[in-house]
Formats: structure tokens, sequence, C-alpha cells
């Protein structure tokens, strides 16, 4: 069945029937899915949204299955690789306690693929009984390196951008062999960088194969389009390189500056509900009371969410964001979540206390260990679009220069693809999405149906990471120079 490029959205607010939802909690996915269909063969004049609801469903549950596709004894025998004298006893208080991420299907433990990373967050002691230790200690020098210098050299100058970098990036999609039938085309789409004031020059090196479409540099979520012929026995393979531009940015705000909104309908899009992650439900809306109460600086409103997010909320690796209903509401329940759902309960608060923010995503740049990564930017007057990373101030909760640098700042580490979430692709999809909210790895299907991420791989090279060289830039500069504020 062909489906809207990104689902419709709103029909995602619409509860399940309740014996569906209470199959589901009891983990018996094989009769929800039976009563699914039962009720979709049925015949009746189902309304429209209940009806894409118990479709989407059906995609949801599986995906589900494969967030949570490790069993207990699977699970444990990759913590005993890791992790010196384990005994089961531990593992198996640990998921009693649901310490390690679990749900129960078909009467079995299931374990989250990613739980161990979890794990060590949540049991910082057993980091002690590593076998085999992680070594940031490389990529965190070099950010606070960065970030020291861009504070030191911001306050001592009126300039807004410093030392402009040059990346060169390489991106890989494979298609695994025999996954779409022979001669069947495949169509693809790779993330793609936007052009904007943090990166002024995007520049398009090679791709594989040779025939593309690039969308709009106006597109909320951009990509590099594909379509290729599937070859029986044979993996499929994309590849994309380019070079972009990159301004580190440091701005020291002077709340007293702060002025009023001009409440125009980029003022009102931009602190309106973006269903269904976006919502401005009791919970949230009392939330954000509490916290912004007594305030009408814009500024400080944004600040006290920021400071409340980075304070107590626990970054968490978390299922895939299209099995998640409200995201921003699964934050505000949970108390943790990766930096898309910190990011996004930042932003719904913002747009509830009447300060306008949006999305931004793509990946964390570090050339020594680039991955996914996503932040937000909100908007005060007469500074315009300021950049909020709730994750990484978390991160820094202890280190107060560099939480507060991450309010209203951004590092040169960046790359960005998208400027909102579940926007439409051009060309469009036809199927359902694979992340439904973000796109930082792509998106594969064919006429036969979406493929999802057990289908095919995403790779991201950093190639070079070095001061950018003036020549390269089509108008035969950087531009360094701020544009005058505006929400676009």
């Amino acid at each position: 069945m062909r489906k809207t490029d990104v689902l419709g959205s709103e029909f995602l607010t619409t509860g399940l029937p309740d014996r569906i939802r209470r199959l589901e909690e009891d983990g018996l996915f094989e009769e929800a899915v039976t009563a699914i269909n039962q009720i979709l063969r049925e015949g009746r004049r189902l309304p429209s949204f209940l009806k894409s609801r118990l479709e989407w469903e059906l995609e949801r549950i599986r995906r589900i299955r494969w967030d949570y596709s490790l069993s207990e004894e699977e699970a444990f025998a990759l913590l005993k690789e890791r992790v010196q004298g384990l005994t089961r006893d531990e593992f198996d208080e640990w998921v009693r306690r649901r310490i390690i991420d679990c749900i129960r299907i078909e009467g079995e433990i299931r374990i989250f693929r990613n739980f161990l990373p979890n794990l060590l967050r949540e049991r910082v002691e057993i980091k002690s009984r590593l076998k085999a230790r992680e070594d940031n200690n490389g990529i965190r020098s070099m950010l606070f390196k960065h970030l020291d210098a861009v504070i030191l050299r911001g306050r001592r100058s009126e300039a807004r951008y410093f030392d402009p970098v040059w990346n060169r990036v390489l991106t890989v999609l494979r298609v695994k062999h025999d996954v779409v039938p022979d001669g069947e085309t495949v169509r693809v789409w790779m993330p793609f960088p936007q052009r904007s004031l943090l990166q002024p020059v995007v520049r398009l090196v090679s791709t594989i194969p040779e025939n593309y479409f690039i969308a709009p540099e106006d597109t909320p979520q951009r990509t590099i389009y594909f379509e290729k012929k599937s070859i029986k026995g044979e993996e499929l393979e994309f590849r994309v390189e380019y070079e972009y531009a990159v301004n580190a940015a440091y701005v020291e705000i002077k709340p007293e500056k702060i002025g009023s909104y001009f409440e125009d309908e980029s003022y009102r899009r931009y602190t309106s509900e973006t269903l269904p992650h976006i919502v401005f439900t009791p919970y949230l809306r009392r939330l954000a009371d509490e916290l912004v109460s007594g305030e009408s600086n814009p500024y400080l409103k944004a600040w006290h969410i920021y400071e409340w997010i980075t304070e107590n909320v626990s970054y968490a690796l978390v299922p895939e964001y299209s099995t998640i209903e409200c995201i921003s509401d699964y934050a505000a329940r949970n108390l943790r979540g990766d930096c898309g759902v910190q990011a996004l309960l930042f932003i719904t608060l913002c747009r509830i206390s009447g300060v306008p923010a949006r999305w931004q995503s793509g990946w964390y740049l570090n050339p020594v260990k680039p991955s996914p990564h996503d932040w937000a930017q909100f908007y005060v007057e007469p500074y315009g679009w300021l950049y909020a990373d709730p994750s990484f101030g978390g991160h820094f909760r202890n280190i107060e220069k560099y939480r507060r640098f991450y309010f209203g700042n951004i590092d040169h580490y960046r790359l960005v693809a998208n400027m909102d979430i579940s926007s439409n692709f051009i060309p469009p999809k036809a199927h359902f999405r694979s992340d439904t909210v973000d796109n930082q790895r792509g998106e594969v299907e064919w006429k036969g149906g979406n493929l999802y991420y057990d289908a095919w791989t995403y790779e991201l090279r950093v190639l070079s990471h070095e001061k950018a060289k003036p020549h390269l830039n089509p108008r035969g500069e950087i531009r360094l120079q701020n544009h005058a504020p505006n929400y676009s």
C-alpha cells in the first residue's frame, strides 16, 4: 500500500483501540497483529485517522521487535565479553529492575539492542570493570581547545564568526543483496548539507551513480536522490562526496537588549504545535509554566527551560523515533532521552512559552569520531536565531562555561542537513519512512515498500577537516558578517 511521504503526521495522535493496546502491553504482538488485520478486513467504514493509525501500527510493531531483538542469553554473552567478573545473578537483577532496558514479547524477555551504553550511564561503577575502555580524551581535548579559543576571542572582539573550517565528507549507503527482486528500481534519498549562515558554502564533488537530483536549498530536510536497478546477488552502492564550510559562532547576549516579537505568520509558525511530537499537552503546559512563571524576557524564558533540561533530563539512547508516539511527552515523563528527544522537549516548552523555536540536525562532525546529532534554535530580537544544544549542555553540566556556551552558540564540528522535523522529501517518498522524524542516515524504498534499517547500511567518513580556503567560495570569499535577523 502506498503512503504519503511523512504519514500525514496528525493521525498518529489517534489512540489505539483498548484491546490492541492491552495486547501490546502484555507483549502479545502476534495476537495484536491478527486483531488489527481483522478490524481492517471487516469492511466497516472506519474513520480515516483510525484506519491509518491501525495500518501504521502493523509497521510499528515490526520495528519494536527489531529494536528489542536480543534474547537474555545473547545480551548476557555480549555484556560478559565487556565486563570483568560479571555474574548471571547481577545480570538477572538488572533485568528484573529494568536497569537493562527490556520488554516482554510473546512470553520472553527481549533486550534493547543498544542497552549497553545506557547501562554504563545508569551504573557508573561498571565502567571500572570494563575489559577495554574507550578512550575519548583526544575528542574531548580537541573540542575543549576549540571552545576555549572561540569563547576567549568572542569576548575580545565584535566579530561573530571565527576561523571557518572546510570539511570534505564521503557518505556511502549500501543496500544488501537480494532484498529487492532482480531488475526492480531502488529509490534512495541521502542527507545533503543545507546552505545557511552556519554553512555558507556547499559543493558537490562526485557521486555514484552519476545521475542524481539535489533538493532545492530551501528544502527543510535536504537530500540528494538516486535511482538504480537491483541486480540479483549484488549489493547496491550509492556514494556521495561533498565539501562545505562551517563558521563557528559566538554571541554574548545582553538580556536587557532583548526586544519584543512581531507576531506575524513566521512567529506563529514557530510557536505552534507540530503533531504528533511537538504537542501542548496539559502536563507540558504546566511544566512550562513552572519553569518560566513570572518571567517576561524571552531569552531568560529559554534559559530557564534549557537549564532545567540540562540538570534534570539524563542522556540515554532510545528506540527508533518512529516507534515513540509523542517524543516531547516521552522526554518529560521519563526524564531521559538522546539528543533529539531533548531538543524536541526544549522546542516544545519554548513554543508553549511564546518563544519561537525550531529543529536542526545532521551530524556532530568531529573528524576523529563523527556521529548523528540533533539540536535546536530559538529566536530573540535583536540577535536572531540562536543555538541551543541541551544534550551537550547536559554533558557539560559540571563545566559551566561550556554548558552556557551551548545556550546561544555552536561549535564548528557540525553538519546541518535538516531544519525541521517530518518534512516532505523532494521528490516525495511513496511509502512509510524508516525515520518519520529526522533524516541522518537516508531512506530507501522500491515499489514493494520501504526498506528498513535491517536491509541497508549507511556510513559517513570525514576525509579532511581544515581551515577554510577562501578561493573555494564561488563568490570569492568566506562571508563572515552577520545578516539582519529574520525568521527564515
